[in-house]
């Protein structure tokens, strides 16, 4: 996404409690406090970085929080800080080393210094899920990824986690707030809890869904219901033909669907697995129905979709949830200039960056 930087607004900040450090750590808040008492104005380089390979997410976001929340109060009121401020970033979607400066901000500090924790938040989610997205869309081999990850963490940060996907090339996400900051709507195939609504039936629900949204929504069955994949898959099929876009396994993983038992036993491969996506191509193919689409979901992550594609597995799109928002990519901010000289802790240094684009 080089060359262009999201619209600051579209972040919906919470603006003045930002400003006022609520969501920062105390002795951030102290800091500047103290600063400003005493009348001190040093002018400082802070330099930003992490420690692993990555693709940047979150600089978008943190360049708002710099934009709308440094500063100070007044007796006029918020007298802003951004224009004093000269901010060097990498945009969100590079690539980045270890040690790597993504960030310099420099000017003075009682500006800036309750941000902190803010801008550093932004920048780990951020790179964390677009790294996880890269990674598993890497290991789909073109095929898309479906962002299902709604549901595995708190509602309020479903916006920026959908836009740290798109960075990383997700188109399709599974809620209006995670397609939100980059004008996408949530998709989806019917829920478990609507076939148990029609009675377990899940043609009759699946037929339902299709007489409401189709054709502006993509008809898409779930067809693990009965544990019988292949059977369902069928059965939807004969019944909808054209309406019928896709079908997603979604088989739980202590479970062997049922058109395996006999070839396979109560043991592996349980759950979702290559066998099973071939045994529903297979039989969606031998009935006409070629059309239909293959999607897979329950605990997918990029060494899993490796493993499918590496087998030749016949499927279409992956779902992919939990597994794209875990891990870490911790960024850390460091003063390494005060007033144009050389002033860091021991083991830090400034270390410029050519990358580096200024943020006007």
């Amino acid at each position: 996404m080089s060359g262009a930087r999201q619209d600051p607004a579209s972040f919906r900040l919470p603006v003045d409690e930002i400003r006022r450090g609520f969501y920062t750590d105390a002795y951030f808040n102290r800091t500047k406090r103290i600063l400003e008492q005493a009348g001190r104005g040093p002018r400082v380089l802070m330099q930003v970085f992490q420690k692993k390979k990555a693709l940047l997410g979150g600089m978008d976001e943190a360049l708002a929080v710099l934009r709308l929340c440094s500063g100070r109060e007044s007796e006029a009121g918020w007298e802003r800080g951004w224009e004093s401020l000269e901010v060097r970033a990498l945009f969100d979607g590079d690539s980045i080393s270890p040690w790597e400066t993504v960030m310099t901000i420099e000017g003075e500090y009682s500006l800036f210094a309750h941000l902190e924790t803010v801008y550093l938040g932004s920048l780990a989610r951020g790179t964390v899920i677009a790294s996880n997205v890269r990674r598993a869309r890497e290991a789909a081999a073109g095929k898309p990824i479906l962002f299902f990850g709604a549901r595995h963490d708190h509602f309020s940060v479903q916006r920026v986690d959908g836009y740290a996907a798109s960075v990383a090339g997700i188109r399709d996400v599974s809620t209006d707030a995670q397609g939100d900051i980059w004008g996408s709507r949530g998709m989806g195939t019917i829920p478990h809890s609507l076939i148990a609504a029609f009675g377990g039936d899940t043609v009759r629900a699946t037929a339902a869904f299709a007489d409401l949204y189709h054709p502006q929504v993509d008809v898409i069955a779930l067809v693990d219901f009965d544990n019988d994949c292949v059977g369902t898959s069928l059965a939807v099929a004969r019944e909808l033909g054209e309406r019928l876009r896709g079908v997603r396994l979604d088989t739980a993983e202590t479970l062997v669907d049922r058109s395996l038992q006999e070839e396979m036993g109560y043991f592996r491969p349980t759950g979702v697995e290559p066998e099973l996506a071939f045994k529903v191509r297979q039989a969606l193919d031998g009935e006409g129905f070629g059309h239909v689409k293959i999607i897979v979901s329950a605990g997918f992550d990029a060494e899993r979709i490796s493993r499918f594609e590496g087998a030749g597995a016949p499927v279409d799109a992956y779902g992919v949830g939990s597994s794209l928002l875990r891990g870490r990519n911790d960024f850390t901010a460091d003063v390494v200039m005060v007033d144009g000289e050389a002033c860091a802790k021991v083991g830090r240094s400034y270390r410029p960056n050519d990358r580096l684009e200024p943020v006007e």
